[in-house]
């Protein structure tokens, strides 16, 4: 048996985008609810309403919806991790959490809180321990004044390992489907299997569900993933080409300048200082005018 990797956008869709009862269940074991608050009753919002991802739109799948207590929940798997999608992911929680009120300012409309749950296939917080992590609007003084609204978990995929964490046996099992289940999976193990939701969500992700039309845009998916890492790593490296130029630039500029103002307190020729340092006779004029007493 062929499985496809849970973290791809047509898997990851097929699971939890069409089948409400796996996203409670991913839900209520991925999100820091409270135990009166588990959801029990979701409905999924139009494609038309889930927040666009103008930025490696390929590498990115959202599952966004709501339940019936006044909670909504936008869900993103991210398969490549930057800096910018920090930014892109506050953007998109924010404008997914405004968007009831729309023009009407009504702010009573606003959901009672929206969750952002982002999985990321990579590492953004090295300096961290742990792999889960959860950001809310708190008092910097008073850590138990928290402003409810949104609601931000970061879930890095890389870092997790269930021998080393003792969580609810939902989390686990629904991180282990998606560190662990792929296409280089021959046998599932017997804990997964024996979990109906996890046993429902890996018949799903089978390769003998999907049409060839669907299989072929899955490679698809996996070419643009590997372009995309590529064309990331090749900015990280121009920048920090650049960054490293700038600063060896800098820092000869700073030397020149050292010199300059050494030169010019034993009274030497402007001309000659601008000869031996590089620099404009008007610089080297505003620099002793600058020390001048």
């Amino acid at each position: 048996m062929r499985y496809l990797d849970p973290r791809s956008d047509l898997a990851f869709y097929q699971v939890f985008g069409k089948h409400p009862e796996l996203a409670m269940s991913f839900l209520n074991a991925l999100l820091p609810l409270d135990p009166e608050r588990e959801i029990k009753e979701i409905e999924y919002f139009p494609p038309d309403l889930v927040p666009d991802n103008p930025l490696r739109k390929y590498s990115i799948v959202t599952v966004r919806c709501r339940d019936n207590q006044g909670g909504q929940f936008l869900v993103e798997m991210q398969m490549l991790w930057s800096r910018e999608f920090e930014q892109r992911m506050l953007l998109n929680a924010s404008k997914a959490y405004v968007r009831p009120i729309g023009v009407s300012k009504q702010y009573q409309q606003l959901p009672q809180s929206l969750y952002s749950l982002n999985l990321v296939n990579g590492v953004f917080e090295p300096g961290l321990q742990g792999y889960y992590h959860y950001y809310q609007m708190v008092h910097v003084e008073h850590t138990d004044k928290v402003i409810d609204g949104l609601h931000l978990v970061f879930v890095e995929l890389p870092k997790y390992n269930p021998q080393t964490y003792r969580e609810k046996k939902m989390k686990v099992l629904w991180l282990r489907f998606l560190t662990e289940i792929g296409e280089r999976t021959r046998e599932v193990p017997k804990e997964l299997l024996d979990n109906p939701d996890i046993n429902k969500a890996v018949t799903i992700i089978e390769e003998a569900a999907f049409t060839d039309a669907q299989l072929l845009g899955y490679e698809k998916f996996w070419d643009i993933i590997s372009v995309e890492k590529t064309l990331i790593s090749s900015y990280e490296r121009k920048g920090l080409a650049a960054g490293r130029a700038e600063g060896e630039a800098k820092g000869e500029e700073k030397a020149q300048h050292t010199i300059a103002f050494s030169m010019i307190a034993d009274g030497v020729p402007f001309d000659s200082i601008s000869k031996y340092t590089g620099l404009s006779m008007e610089e080297i004029k505003n620099m002793a005018e600058s020390i001048r007493p």
